[in-house]
């Protein structure tokens, strides 16, 4: 499995591919919606995790542009600034698999990654998990 994470803390995306790495999942992470489109460009990647709040561009805003590079992706949606109404109105703009917030749990992640690869038809499926 191959995946990329996206989110502006550094420190977070770097640790959450580390610890993927562990567990002998490819991991490649990038703090910006730019980096972010340049490494689909370049790579095939499985799973994007995209923040839902960053700078320039949101989550939302990004997946629709790396749609355009590949619409086989299959997303999962991180937020340090989760409610029950940000999981609403981002489940029905992003067609996201799922909405996790922060902090993540990274056997939860790993879970929710191989259940979208192995369940392709959950494409509009939604689940809010509060960690």
């Amino acid at each position: 499995m191959k995946v990329l994470l996206v989110d502006d803390e550094k420190e977070l995306v770097s640790t959450l591919a580390e610890r993927l790495s562990l567990r002998d999942i490819e991991a490649d992470w990038v703090t910006t919606g730019d980096a972010a489109i340049k490494s689909v460009e370049l790579k095939a990647y499985d799973v994007v995790v995209l923040d839902v709040k960053m700078p320039k561009i949101s989550g939302i805003e990004l997946k629709k542009k790396l749609e355009e590079k590949n619409p086989d992706l299959k997303y999962i949606f991180i937020t340090g600034h989760g409610s029950e109404d940000d999981f609403i109105t981002a489940s029905s703009e992003t067609g996201a698999e799922y909405y996790l917030v922060k902090p993540v749990n990274i056997d939860e992640l790993i879970r929710k990654m191989k259940e979208i690869l192995l369940n392709p038809d959950k494409r509009d499926s939604f689940q809010f998990k509060k960690e």
